[in-house]
């Protein structure tokens, strides 16, 4: 006997039923075609459902149960460090004197907070090997192209038009993404057999038109570039500037600086090097780090401190890109970030990168009989094998993602680096234990014996979801996104 549906929000809508009831209003009326024009106004009622409280908690709380988050289970999402949040950073973010403060309270008012966030800047430059740091752009891909602006005010600064950035084949999507909307044109680069940038090829496309390369280290194959030095100075020698994506810094903290291996900008997701939340189309952030050529462009303002210890924004920065986020960033994001920060300190933070390392490592060394791993040896924080191997039993990378579902796992990330066939990209963080690590290898050793024995298994996963496999190519091109799917 199947379970049946549980009935949706609107299928519950009965006429007179309430779940809530809103107080009197205790200001004088305003005649409202005065605050808003009479065309925007409604002339029906908005058809919405009319049920009790009891029945929209209900339906939330079952909505919720459908989510799949860092705090339900294991999330190996390669190149994504979907790494725990500690609960600390929320109870930090949510104290008053943070979370009921506004931007354009006098500054006298808010000393507090400017300290925290000019401490913070100070601790990501530290950390960074930087001069000056941002705090404005809302994400990764958004200080990317912060950076990128900065450069090119730089490079015009100097009368010199440079319209080239040059990104490695392994980049990160929004690496050419950005430099496009900057309008700047990418050049890509190919890895050399070990997985690193090719250093013929650089010398080969690096010119009087470089404005940039931009560049992860350790890259997005888990490599850590040992030629970075080298690299370095090929794109200085030719008048260019270094970027550093920091997708990866989680492998990095504490141990060696982008600043020290020559990059002139960088820029950290801190949902993915401090800890906080991740994704979902919420608030995010992604400072931006310069070195001193760089200083002017930054956006403005940037939080200073006074010789007589006040905290204050300098808004005279004649030779700055602008400003690139309203306010001034996404406060209680930089309030986790500083948090985790001071959590951990300076040790604490290079054994935070210690142990990710350790714990891709371990999980590389048991999966290596079962999968092809492409580049073997030490990898970082991440590691990538494929799963090409299976296509000899009908069973592609995207079928072991889809039976993973029914173990209760969230897939690693596939089919990312394109430059790997059938490729899988884990990484398990730090904050996994190894029981945890052991339980999901056995996992993937097992959907492995499956695809050898009853591949029909795989290509029917996953089994035990809400929704079964989907019509990939329908999905995209012709999403259903009405309320009555379930």
């Amino acid at each position: 006997m199947t379970k049946p549906e549980k009935a949706l929000i609107f299928e519950l809508s009965q006429p007179g039923r309430v779940a809530y009831a809103l107080p009197d209003c205790d200001v004088p009326e305003v005649e409202i075609t005065e605050l808003i024009p009479a065309s925007y106004l409604r002339s029906v009622p908005a058809a919405l459902p009319e049920v009790y409280e009891v029945d929209v908690i209900r339906h939330y709380t079952e909505l919720s149960r459908r989510n799949f988050g860092i705090d339900n289970g294991f999330y190996p999402l390669g190149s994504c460090t979907m790494k725990y949040n500690p609960k600390i950073n929320e109870d930090v973010a949510r104290f008053s004197g943070f979370a009921k403060i506004h931007p354009y309270q006098p500054e006298e008012t808010i000393q507090g907070a400017l300290e925290l966030l000019y401490t913070l800047q100070n601790d990501i430059a530290a950390l960074t090997g930087m001069d000056q740091v941002t705090l404005q752009p809302a994400a990764g891909a958004h200080g990317e192209w912060t950076g990128l602006m900065m450069i090119r005010a730089y490079h015009e600064s100097r009368g010199d038009s440079r319209t080239k950035v040059i990104v490695p084949d392994s980049s990160h999507g929004t690496n050419p993404a950005s430099a496009t909307v900057a309008g700047l044109e990418t050049i890509t680069i190919p890895s050399n057999a070990r997985g690193h940038v090719d250093l013929d090829a650089l010398r080969a496309v690096v010119g009087s038109d470089t404005a940039a390369l931009m560049l992860t280290n350790p890259n997005t194959l888990g490599l850590f570039e040992e030629q970075i030095v080298e690299i370095a100075r090929i794109v200085h020698e030719a008048g260019g500037l270094l970027y550093y994506d920091g997708a990866n810094s989680n492998a990095i903290m504490g141990i060696t600086r982008p600043g020290d291996m020559g990059f002139d900008v960088v820029h950290l997701n801190l949902h993915k090097t401090m800890s906080t939340p991740h994704g979902g189309g919420g608030p995010g952030a992604g400072p931006v780090g310069v070195k001193q050529l760089l200083i002017p462009f930054l956006p403005k303002p940037i939080v200073i401190q006074r010789q007589d210890g006040i905290f204050t924004f300098d808004h005279e920065r004649p030779h700055s890109i602008g400003r690139v986020k309203a306010y001034y960033g996404n406060f209680g994001i930089l309030v986790r970030a500083y948090t985790y920060i001071r959590t951990y300190g300076p040790e604490g933070l290079r054994h935070v990168s210690q142990l990710a390392v350790l714990n891709a490592n371990y999980m590389m060394h048991r999966l290596a009989p079962y999968f092809h791993v492409p580049y073997p040896g030490v990898c970082k924080h991440e590691f990538v094998i494929s799963g090409k191997q299976l296509k000899q039993y009908g069973v592609r990378t995207l079928d072991v993602a889809k039976r993973l579902l029914d173990f209760g796992y969230h897939p690693p990330t596939i089919y990312f680096p394109l430059n790997v066939e059938e490729c899988i990209m884990i990484e398990p963080t730090e904050t996994e234990s190894k029981e945890t690590l052991d339980a999901f290898i056995d996992t993937m050793i097992h959907i492995i014996k499956e695809a050898e024995t009853t591949p029909e298994l795989l290509l029917n996963a996953p089994y035990r979801t809400t929704v079964r496999r989907l019509d990939e190519t329908q999905a995209a091109r012709k999403p259903v996104l009405n309320c009555s799917c379930n």
